[in-house]
């Protein structure tokens, strides 16, 4: 069953969030440790980030430097599986422009496709840390459109070189992100929506949002791309606020505006703990409000905040 099918055939407001796969070396424990936090809540699916490698620079030692690529997290197909086949909760790894070529893309999907996972959350990526502005990889893709092009092909039996398929198999279902305060590089939210649209038009089948803390600006959005003829579902991206420096940090790395009331309750507080306590009652309080305005699902960015997650699960499930 298709993520799409999951949120449909749920009655009451479907239950999912995001993990990030462990930094190279790590282990897999602490991510299993999240599941077993939050598997009582029934989620429906769990999404796995997926992570570009990025430029360092090595010390030799002799006044120069040698560059090399290090990718921090890898494994997000095997994180994926591990889950699924431990879990047999349904898996959705991210699948990027960002850092990828289409070779590299296409061996991802052949990856997946004989793991039987076929749900994606297809996104651009951000730009890596030594970039000013995204640079695609060589033989690569600037746009999540160009990206769900390639899939649509994969699903008809056709590589990236033209060639066909000997055996296709089940084709690949996706849903891609939305931003209901604007993504950082698009001039206006019109020309976002446009985009929207247009990755609506290729195949995309549910869009989950940004993180945001107003839900008026969630309202907003849905009632504006449901005008323009956009009726896929629009998932609302949560993560508890839960330290006092997110109030500089979520702002300036997420582009979202944090609403005058939660923001005076944070400066009243003076610890993390404190902070902790606010941002669970406002994520309550939140959540609430937006499954009064009906939303399917609400999908929880999870990094950090898993006890945070499950004691407003608690409360709203």
């Amino acid at each position: 069953m298709k993520v799409i099918d999951l949120i449909n055939k749920n009655k009451k407001t479907a239950f999912s969030y995001e993990i990030l796969p462990p930094l190279k070396g790590t282990g897999i424990d602490k991510i299993y440790q999240a599941i077993e936090d939050l598997k009582e809540f029934d989620p429906q699916y769990i999404n796995i980030t997926t992570h570009r490698s990025e430029y360092v620079y090595k010390d030799l030692g002799n006044g120069l430097f040698q560059r090399d690529k290090l990718r921090r997290r890898p494994g997000t197909v095997a994180v994926a599986a591990a889950i699924q086949n431990k879990y047999n909760i349904k898996v959705v790894p991210h699948l990027l422009c960002s850092g990828f070529t289409r070779e590299e893309t296409e061996y991802v999907l052949l990856d997946l496709q004989f793991l039987g996972i076929t749900d994606l959350l297809v996104l651009r990526g951000d730009k890596a840390k030594h970039e000013s502005v995204f640079t695609p990889e060589e033989n690569g893709y600037r746009h999540a459109i160009e990206l769900q092009e390639q899939i649509n092909q994969f699903n008809k039996g056709i590589f990236v070189d033209g060639s066909e398929m000997k055996v296709t198999a089940t084709p690949f279902s996706y849903g891609v992100a939305c931003y209901p305060e604007r993504h950082e590089e698009a001039p206006n939210l019109d020309s976002d929506i446009y985009w929207l649209r247009q990755k609506v038009e290729a195949g995309a089948e549910y869009a989950v949002t940004q993180l945001f803390y107003d839900n008026k600006k969630y309202v907003e959005f849905v009632e504006k791309v449901r005008k323009e003829g956009i009726d896929i579902p629009i998932i609302p991206g949560i993560k508890p606020f839960k330290r006092l420096a997110h109030l500089s940090m979520l702002p300036k790395t997420f582009r979202t505006d944090l609403p005058e009331e939660l923001t005076k309750e944070v400066l009243k507080c003076k610890t993390d703990k404190e902070v902790q306590q606010v941002g669970i009652e406002w994520c309550v309080a939140q959540c609430k409000e937006l499954m009064a305005y009906g939303v399917p699902s609400i999908h929880f960015y999870s990094v950090a905040a898993v006890d945070s997650i499950r004691e407003i699960a608690k409360i709203i499930y």
